[in-house]
């Protein structure tokens, strides 16, 4: 039987978890509360995801390795996926097992629908004879206007069902006819397989190093690591660091480090009990040893200090 509702938030890891199967972890960029909205829509194969978000932020996200997943924005708000700005109709087919970034500059939507590699292949042996070769890498397409408009067509629909949270959708053959219709969607959305060019090449190198970039502070968590350190450790000339940084995220290695050790300061700081909590402890625990340039650098990226970030209800 088919799922469907929306879920709201105002917590960010609460949100990144709700996205799919995809391991979603989100660092905060801007001042502001954070809302989002989930709809989401479970269908015998095919999961759907339509993702709206209040404030600019950097995710880092893991796919599941036995699903074929794509994403693709929704109006006209910026994002960034793997390094590309994505226009409105762009459609981005990810690798299975990828991990990847995507950054957004203010408000954002996007879409996501994940399927099992074995039904997607089948689909697509049934429907242009041939197997889809699944991807290493994410590929960014731009279909023609008549399937782009199917598409998006076909999205809203099966969106519209699920935010209804009506009986409609549990009819079986509505969510059998449904699902189908997007798989062919999603099927006709990709074209025959070309070679890459020099471009795609080189972002991929350089997805590379952002991934051990992303496990080297995983790593060094309890740390505040410097450039050289980063470098020596990653192998990579700061030059080449700095470059896939700005390609990527849109701010420097240490910025980047600053900001989810920043996040995870914030999260601590909304989770914690005000009568026995200190933003002093709270700040210690992360590895902030200056509390005035803790306590400025928080009130410039987040727009309030941390004592009333703790002193808030905690998030839902």
């Amino acid at each position: 039987m088919a799922e469907g509702g929306t879920l709201k938030f105002s917590d960010p890891d609460g949100y990144a978890a709700a996205v799919g199967d995809a391991r979603v972890n989100l660092t905060i960029m801007g001042a502001g509360d954070f809302t989002a909205r989930v709809t989401r829509l479970k269908l015998r194969h095919l999961d759907v995801y339509w993702c709206r978000e209040s404030l600019p932020r950097i995710a880092y996200i893991s796919f599941p390795s036995e699903r074929m997943t794509m994403s693709f924005p929704l109006g006209r708000q910026s994002q960034i996926s793997g390094g590309v700005a994505l226009r409105y109709g762009d459609i981005v087919f990810h690798g299975r097992g990828e991990r990847l970034h995507q950054r957004s500059k203010g408000v954002c939507q996007w879409g996501l629908l994940s399927v099992s590699a074995e039904q997607f292949a089948n689909c697509g042996k049934a429907l242009i004879g041939r197997p889809i070769t699944a991807l290493h890498a994410s590929r960014v397409f731009r279909p023609a206007r008549v399937e782009t408009l199917r598409f998006q067509r076909l999205f809203k629909q099966a969106c519209r069902l699920a935010e209804a949270g009506g009986k409609l959708i549990e009819h079986p053959e509505v969510a059998r006819a449904l699902e189908q219709q997007l798989l062919h969607a999603m099927v006709n959305c990709l074209p025959a397989a070309d070679d890459e060019d020099g471009a795609a090449k080189t972002r991929h190198h350089h997805a590379a190093v952002m991934v051990r970039f992303e496990e080297a502070l995983t790593r060094h968590i309890d740390q505040k690591l410097s450039m050289p350190t980063l470098c020596a450790e990653l192998g990579v000339a700061e030059r080449t660091l700095r470059m896939c940084c700005a390609e990527f995220l849109g701010v420097s290695p240490i910025r980047y480090a600053l900001l989810k050790r920043l996040n995870r300061a914030r999260a601590a700081l909304r989770c914690a009990n005000p009568s026995t909590a200190s933003v002093a402890e709270v700040a210690r625990n992360n590895h902030f040893l200056e509390f005035g340039r803790f306590a400025v650098t928080y009130r410039n990226v987040f727009g309030e200090s941390p004592s009333t970030t703790l002193q808030r209800d905690p998030p839902n």
